[in-house]
């Protein structure tokens, strides 16, 4: 077999599209060729995968390999389809089973080890993938977000050859654990703690009832701050598609998910000194 498919996701905002890599191997002399849009980081993995087959003691293909990321007018970004490529690879070399790999979607960097590394951006994933009825492997450190995907079948590997082990039927891959995730009680301000402003109480509780917009306006030191971190207490706890959607924002931002405060409405007060555009985006 000279040709395999394995599945993986882009990171496109809060959404992750569905990315096929494709490889295929040719005669002629050993050659690694990566198209698709690939930006820097991806076109990197050539030498991470390269280095992850060789020291899991796999044998990496001495011949011409073509690796396509479809669609091809849609940008990859990051190190997430090194595994995908690092599989893909091993299947279409018969050193792993074609079909058992078309069933799966693959998320994760590899180190020149063999291991996998935590990639930003899985929840978004994992939610795409439990709509397919697709199970998704991620790294061990990804396990957790994943699980958070209500459905979704995801497993959790720590090095490149469980996966293979997974993929031939010698050692499943377990399930992603997500009894780590601790839905924190949610605490927030109390309106006691503001004296007076009745027209602007009664402003909140009318925009928290109806789900209004609120625009504060006034000089610095009014309780335009004060005022509107009160506004999560009064609403009611969010669902759990709300809940879904902030996570979501929060695993691609960069900045990690905190999985214990998942469930709480977000609030964070933008700095008195920024402008229209940095607050309304």
């Amino acid at each position: 077999m000279n040709l395999a498919l394995a599945h993986s996701r882009a990171r496109v905002g809060v959404h992750a599209p569905a990315v096929r890599v494709e490889v295929h191997l040719g005669g002629g002399l050993p050659n690694f060729t990566l198209v698709g849009l690939p930006a820097a980081a991806v076109r990197e993995s050539r030498e991470r995968v390269r280095s992850a087959i060789a020291n899991a003691q796999l044998e990496f293909p001495q011949r011409r390999i073509t690796v396509n990321l479809a669609p091809a007018d849609l940008p990859k970004e990051g190190g997430r389809y090194d595994l995908a490529i690092a599989l893909a690879i091993l299947a279409a070399s018969g050193q792993l089973p074609v079909a058992a790999l078309g069933e799966l979607e693959l998320l994760g960097e590899l180190a020149l080890t063999g291991e996998l590394k935590p990639v930003d951006g899985v929840l978004p994933a994992a939610l795409a993938a439990a709509r397919e009825g697709r199970p998704l492997v991620v790294p061990a450190g990804n396990g957790a977000e994943a699980a958070l995907a209500s459905g979704g079948q995801a497993r959790v590997a720590r090095t490149l050859l469980e996966v293979c082990a997974h993929l031939r039927g010698e050692a499943p891959l377990p399930a992603a654990d997500g009894t780590v995730i601790a839905a924190a009680t949610a605490r927030y301000p109390d309106l006691s703690d503001v004296r007076g402003q009745a027209a602007a109480r009664r402003a909140l509780e009318v925009a928290a009832a109806g789900a209004h917009p609120l625009l504060f306006i006034g000089p610095p030191g009014c309780g335009k701050t004060l005022l509107a971190s009160r506004l999560p207490g009064l609403l009611p706890e969010p669902s759990e598609a709300e809940a879904l959607e902030t996570a979501a924002v929060h695993s691609v931002s960069g900045q990690g998910l905190d999985l214990s405060r998942w469930r709480q409405r977000p609030f964070r007060a933008p700095h008195h000194l920024a402008s229209a555009v940095a607050v309304t985006g």
